[in-house]
């Protein structure tokens, strides 16, 4: 079930100039109904920044784009589903850097200049009798439409149930800007990336080390701000390209600061669909926490509560069981005394200055029936910092999927 969507609609959707996309199936996947390559192609040498998985076990697709980013010529990014490519050894390095060259052989580049990504099971060679082949007709039918990149946004899925696409368009320097991103991840989602995969192109010029500065402050305000259960996998990865097609020169100053928050307004976007889509999901939280000595108290505080269980379960049983909710904040390891915090679910005050208050618990259960979009507001009377992390609830099917995840 999609709680909160991006833009499912191809017709309103901005295409970055001088990109094309494009996924089929090549046979990863038993069921040919399901792709399993995708491609972003970019006409132009493009700078990429990326963040990838803070895990000390990199996938090889990850080790990869570790040596290759930033960069100011990218031409592309090749990606697989339904095989990690993670704990494959010298074999899967070998395979991953293989990706990048057939890529750049078929799009008439250096291999340097393409990037790789994979998600899908860990610790299973990567089938190249399949990849091959499936390689040369993937780029061959990347094209600049909707089309093609709604079949990049379903080759990337693994457990998600609908694709994850944000695009912006905002004047820069006098010229419409278009920014175009995608995303997948439904589990193993935790602060610090997570089983994702986030892609977004954009038509603006940006010089590299300013992309890169960009898209590591779009991360921390999105994606390391979205728990499913904790857990940070193998193939984190977010890369974004700017191949400068609307013909401006690079972004500086007010541009590149609006270029910035637009960046981190479509991460966000793309963020929030992968918590509402998580695996079994029945409620999207959030979790706003406001009035901390710094951002770093908030954030530690919002994700020991998104990481809880009992909240967590709490929630999907519509149970308004809100001593869970102090009780985590209070094992975050953030130092505070109990009269200096409040708690609120959706608008109804909860626990006030640390005083209970006399709300009917029969309304507020019928508040987490009832909306699929939870809010939970906790304030503080430490500071002025604020933060907020997305999560999920914790249901039945969210267990029965992982308990039978590769069997």
């Amino acid at each position: 079930m999609s709680i909160v969507g991006t833009q499912m609609d191809p017709s309103s959707w901005h295409l970055a100039r001088g990109f094309r996309f494009a996924g089929l199936h090549c046979g990863i996947r038993p069921d040919p109904q399901r792709r399993d390559l995708a491609v972003i192609l970019s006409d132009l040498p493009a700078s990429a920044g990326g963040v990838l998985t803070t895990n000390r076990v990199r996938a090889a697709p990850v080790r990869v784009c570790q040596r290759r980013l930033p960069s100011s010529e990218a031409r592309g990014i090749i990606i697989c589903s339904g095989n990690a490519n993670a704990c494959t050894g010298p074999q899967g390095e070998a395979d991953a850097l293989a990706m990048t060259e057939l890529a750049a052989a078929a799009s008439g580049c250096r291999a340097e200049q393409f990037l790789v990504a994979s998600t899908g099971v860990i610790g299973r060679p990567l089938p190249m009798e399949c990849i091959t082949p499936g390689i040369r007709r993937v780029v061959e039918s990347a094209t600049a439409t909707a089309e093609g990149l709604h079949d990049l946004a379903r080759a990337i899925l693994t457990t998600d149930t609908v694709i994850k696409v944000s695009t912006r368009e905002l004047t820069l320097g006098g010229v419409p800007t278009r920014m175009t991103g995608v995303a997948k991840g439904a589990a193993m989602i935790g602060p610090n990336l997570a089983t994702m995969l986030a892609f977004i192109c954009t038509d603006a010029a940006v010089a590299e080390h300013d992309l890169q500065a960009l898209v590591a402050t779009a991360a921390q305000q999105s994606f390391n701000r979205v728990s499913v259960e904790g857990h940070t996998s193998t193939n984190d990865t977010l890369v974004v390209l700017a191949n400068g097609a609307n013909g401006v020169a690079p972004l500086q100053g007010d541009d590149l600061t609006r270029f910035g928050a637009t960046l981190s307004g479509i991460c966000v976007d793309l963020a929030r669909a992968i918590a509402a889509d998580a695996e079994g999901a029945n409620h999207l939280i959030t979790i706003e926490v406001e009035g901390t000595r710094d951002e770093t108290e908030a954030f530690r505080i919002a994700k020991t509560i998104a990481d809880s269980a009992l909240v967590k379960t709490a929630i999907f049983g519509a149970d308004p069981n809100w001593g869970r909710i102090v009780s985590a904040a209070g094992y975050a390891g953030v130092p505070f005394e109990e009269e200096q915090l409040s708690l609120w679910l959706g608008d109804m005050l909860l626990y006030h200055h640390g005083v209970p208050q006399p709300v009917d618990l029969a309304t507020a259960s019928a508040y987490l029936k009832r909306e699929r979009h939870v809010h939970l507001r906790l304030k503080f009377t430490l500071g002025a910092a604020r933060c907020t992390v997305w999560t999920c609830d914790l249901t039945y099917e969210y267990v029965k999927l992982n308990a039978e995840y590769t069997t």
